[in-house]
């Protein structure tokens, strides 16, 4: 259990470095979560400098979670290597670095499921494509997304209880890192 939450830790602190808020500083663009919805998100990156630079924050976020879920699938059976994932995904909201106002899982739970369940990975990106058409709000359709991940490592790992409750929990968060988003969209339609 010891070496878990020492990988628990590891993956919280790869989790709190934050790719946008590191390159806006390195261009000398301020800091990502000073405009628009104060996250410093891809989506935000977007808004803030464009296609380049939300893909290659994007890149970046999923690459290292990818390498987390390797490393975790090597040493540990899969209700760890879920709730490895939740602590990568901690660190992405509650940086360490960043004065614990980080971004809301999306990208690192989409790199951290890549190595985990490919084909999941590939739906949820297909959900998200056509829940945005639809709804035209992006946390929207990163709610569908994230459905979709989940209820696809649910169903490799269904056998395992802990497995599933940490895919739940580990969706719950990312819902619950969009209240504001959710607030804000009942406030607009009335």
């Amino acid at each position: 259990m010891l070496t878990f939450l020492l990988f628990a830790m590891l993956a919280y602190g790869a989790g709190s470095i934050n790719f946008a808020i590191l390159f806006f500083r390195l261009f000398k663009k301020g800091d990502p979560r000073d405009r628009y919805s104060g996250n410093p998100g891809v989506t935000n990156v977007y808004r803030q400098s464009g296609w380049a630079m939300a893909a290659l924050i994007l890149l970046l976020d999923m690459g290292r979670s990818a390498a987390i879920a390797w490393l975790a699938l090597r040493f540990f059976t899969p209700p760890l290597v879920v709730w490895s994932g939740l602590a990568l995904l901690t660190g992405n909201r509650y940086p360490c670095f960043h004065d614990f106002k980080g971004g809301k899982g999306v990208a690192n739970y989409l790199g951290f499921s890549i190595i985990i369940v490919p084909m999941g990975v590939m739906v949820s990106c297909l959900a998200w494509v056509v829940t945005y058409r639809l709804l035209r709000h992006p946390f929207m359709a990163s709610f569908f997304m994230v459905a979709v991940l989940s209820g696809a490592t649910i169903l490799k790992w269904a056998d395992s209880p802990w497995a599933v409750s940490g895919a739940v929990v580990t969706a719950l968060f990312i819902v619950i890192n969009h209240r504001s988003n959710i607030a804000g969209l009942f406030t607009s339609a009335d």
